[in-house]
């Protein structure tokens, strides 16, 4: 699909993916509490039942914008198949199908709720604690493949969600207070020791003032009697992802205008100006964005089938 770039996009799958998994929390936990022999007793059990359930909705209503939106995005292009199929996403292929199987898990807990009184109480109990599984693996998720997933803010919800859920947990097997909150810190080191240690994320740099990056594109050329106008498109994949366009106005004996443009992703910061330089496969640009910025781009390829092209950019401040 991957019909836009625009950075807001991008910001609603991440926020909309933690949104689900914050809701998850409280699910979980509430339902651990409602089937405790300690369930808070200062509510009645329909009304527990009720936000339980809506929770529920919540989230099964946040993991579908979270998919959408991310199938909507190019910054991160994923297949149909990719976004259902576990282990086909090239992207943190164990975590990425880690977030599927949890969301299919979900879809399957959501159709045993529907039908919960032609099925036997015994039969949807136990697959009630599927949650569970669904909440790890959630959080595994989150944990390895979300791109925030370093950043203190995001840390702070992890440790504070493992920490209620385990806390919830030994609570409702009427463990000591001491046992639920040793449980607790136990699940905030592990969470702060994973994303320090061999979940470590270091993001890609944002708008960054120099790259180096492989490119592949097409030309397009359309040549009129007195003029022709030769477009060249290209993806740049690196450490910094950018798209690239430049156009050129040919006369028969000289180059008459020249646009030039990089769009970086995923904050979509246009860098706009003109070609300096033509060769037969490359050019040099040079530009200005909305921040002042200058930018001059080396670009260099080699043609295949189709006017297709791959080859390398350089750009620099």
């Amino acid at each position: 699909m991957h019909l836009t770039t625009s950075p807001a996009d991008w910001y609603a799958a991440r926020a909309a993916g933690v949104a689900a998994y914050l809701i998850l929390t409280v699910v979980v936990c509430l339902g651990m509490t409602m089937a405790s022999k300690k369930s808070l007793r200062r509510w009645p059990r329909f009304a527990l039942e009720d936000v339980h359930r809506f929770g529920g909705l919540l989230v099964g209503s946040f993991v579908a914008l979270h998919v959408l939106t991310i199938a909507l995005d190019a910054y991160l292009p994923f297949s149909i198949s990719a976004l259902v199929v576990p282990f086909v996403a090239g992207h943190r292929t164990l975590y990425t199908a880690l977030g599927i199987v949890a969301a299919e898990l979900l879809l399957a807990l959501a159709i045993t709720n529907r039908y919960r009184s032609r099925l036997p109480y015994a039969f949807w109990r136990r697959a009630h604690y599927l949650n569970l599984a669904v909440w790890g693996a959630a959080t595994a998720h989150g944990l390895g493949s979300g791109t925030d997933r370093s950043t203190p803010w995001l840390l702070a919800l992890f440790a504070a969600s493992v920490a209620a859920v385990l806390g919830a947990g030994a609570w409702r097997a009427r463990r000591r207070p001491a046992v639920s909150a040793g449980l607790a810190v136990a699940g905030v080191a592990a969470v702060v020791l994973a994303a320090t240690g061999p979940l470590r994320f270091s993001p890609q740099p944002w708008n960054a003032q120099a790259f180096h990056a492989s490119i592949a594109g097409q030309v397009v050329q359309n040549v009129g009697s007195t003029r022709g106008l030769v477009s060249a498109a290209a993806t740049a994949d690196g450490k910094q992802r950018a798209l690239i366009r430049a156009d050129l106005l040919l006369e028969p004996s000289k180059l008459d205008a020249t646009s030039f443009q990089l769009e970086f992703l995923p904050s979509g910061l246009l860098c706009k100006g003109s070609v300096t330089k033509v060769q037969s496969f490359g050019f040099d640009a040079r530009c200005r964005a909305a921040d002042g910025t200058r930018r001059y781009v080396h670009a260099r390829w080699s043609l295949s089938d189709g006017n297709r092209f791959e080859g390398q950019v350089s750009v620099h401040a």
